[in-house]
């Protein structure tokens, strides 16, 4: 009889991360135990991404290959849920009839019913639920990394950006309420969790759905947002809050205030810039331009010290001229990020874009891609540089992926550091480091009792032609 135990491949984004945390939670509540991969498993579960156009035969080819030890063993059982199974429904229980289970963003709470449904059909068993009343964080988890936690503080989305399936998959915004949130930010406290990431599709719109502030709930010239990051503020034992991800158009001046006042709130912001090209943007249905997204980079930087600014870019969108392109090159090199996600645009059926005329020949996008990249390495390159000499704070994540004798930490602005195997450098461990030196995307340092002297801010770095 095939053993109850489990194995979760998760694909995509830090929200499909935690609705895995939250499916792995429900099974082991049922009782299975975790496995080490899918082949030894009793049940593999796909947790599954839509964003991407490969991420269709990503999937296909895992279930291909499970395929033969399910033939071999029928009590073996092969799940997948998430966005793609949302997007696809009944055409993947079609196309891999050997899945037993299939059911979509909204009804990940619904597992134990649906894998008993599975034990009697002769079909697999497919449910997609249109919209949920269960935020995922009212399951449980079993957290990957013990000190880190991620907390859902919204679901869904309004905007209607054109090469985006998520509003289709995840539905309307609808935010948790403010108490929900630190309660449940409280009770990972005092399980030991020292930092937490705030989720949402639209992180920074948080709470605009929800009533209006009472009048003990705070000061009503702040957000909901920035009023959520002033009271975990107030938790003690949290010393870490990052979020992800926000709109540009939905960053004020309050959110910036708070990431400046609040300790715990970390000096990193995420700020999708996805073009530089205004025309691109409209198309792109993106509700700012490129001279307001640098007032905020701008507004940023001199808001929050020490701030590190990440984005998100597509090249290559319908329509693209060379020169949108080198709009998107210009204030790249303007905004100076420290690290950026870069992608080549991917076609998604159910988004408008794929209805556009324009599409890019793959050798023009894959040229303008490798330009984009060669930019941004150098960028981080430079603010790497800027690092040596200073002392960080780390906090120390687990060992090198690279080095046996090396131990990997994350500063607050979210650079990864690698210093040595000492006995203070344990998972978990908040230490200073001394940045010695510095590459594109690492820092090396050493474990030091020295306060921590962060960079001195200074003018926005120049990278060569």
């Amino acid at each position: 009889m095939t053993a109850r135990t489990y194995f979760i491949r998760t694909f995509g984004c830090q929200m499909n991360e935690h609705d895995s945390e939250r499916a792995a939670g429900v099974l082991e509540m049922m009782g299975y135990r975790r496995a080490d991969d899918p082949e030894t498993a009793g049940l593999v579960l796909f947790n599954t991404c839509a964003i991407r156009e490969n991420a269709d035969n990503k999937l296909y080819g895992q279930l291909s290959h499970l395929k033969p030890l399910k033939l071999a063993d029928p009590q073996k059982t092969i799940v997948v849920g998430g966005c793609l199974a949302q997007k696809d429904q009944g055409e993947l229980a079609k196309r891999a009839p050997w899945v037993d289970v299939v059911y979509g963003t909204h009804n990940m709470g619904r597992l134990p019913e649906l894998l008993a449904a599975a034990d009697s059909a002769a079909v697999p068993v497919v449910e997609i639920l249109e919209h949920t009343e269960m935020f995922p964080s009212a399951l449980p988890a079993r957290r990957e990394v013990r000190h880190h936690a991620w907390v859902s503080i919204s679901i869904g989305c309004n905007n209607a950006c054109t090469f985006c399936i998520v509003p289709l998959l995840r539905g309307p915004e609808k935010s948790r309420k403010l108490g929900e949130v630190v309660a449940e930010v409280r009770a990972l406290v005092d399980d030991g969790v020292t930092e937490v990431t705030l989720l949402g599709q639209n992180v920074n719109s948080y709470g605009r759905d929800l009533v209006a502030l009472d009048p003990g709930d705070g000061p009503r010239n702040r957000t909901r947002f920035a009023e959520l990051l002033h009271a975990l503020g107030e938790v003690d034992g949290l010393e870490r809050v990052r979020f992800t991800s926000p709109h540009p158009k939905d960053f004020t001046s309050d959110v910036f205030a708070a990431m400046r006042d609040v300790p715990n709130v970390c000096e990193q912001l995420h700020l999708p810039l996805q073009s530089g090209s205004d025309r691109i943007l409209r198309r792109m249905q993106r509700s700012y331009r490129s001279s307001r997204f640098l007032d905020l980079v701008t507004e940023a930087r001199e808001t929050i010290p020490g701030v590190a600014i990440s984005t998100d870019i597509i090249v290559g969108f319908p329509g693209e001229t060379e020169d949108d392109f080198g709009d998107t090159l210009r204030v790249t090199k303007l905004a100076a990020f420290d690290s950026a996600f870069t992608f080549e645009y991917s076609k998604r059926p159910g988004t408008a874009a794929v209805e556009f005329d324009g599409h890019l020949d793959p050798q023009v996008v894959g040229e303008r891609y490798r330009r984009l990249t060669d930019l941004t390495r150098r960028l981080s390159a430079a603010s790497n540089a800027r690092q040596v000499g200073t002392v960080q704070q780390i906090l120390i994540e687990g060992p090198s992926k690279t080095d046996a004798q090396r131990m990997s930490g994350r500063t607050r602005g979210n650079r990864l550091v690698h210093v040595g195997r000492t006995a203070a450098a344990v998972p978990a461990a908040l230490l200073h480091a001394e940045i010695t030196s510095a590459a594109s995307f690492y820092l090396l340092g050493r474990v030091t009792d020295a306060p921590a002297r962060p960079a001195v801010p200074g003018p926005l770095p120049t990278v060569a032609q």
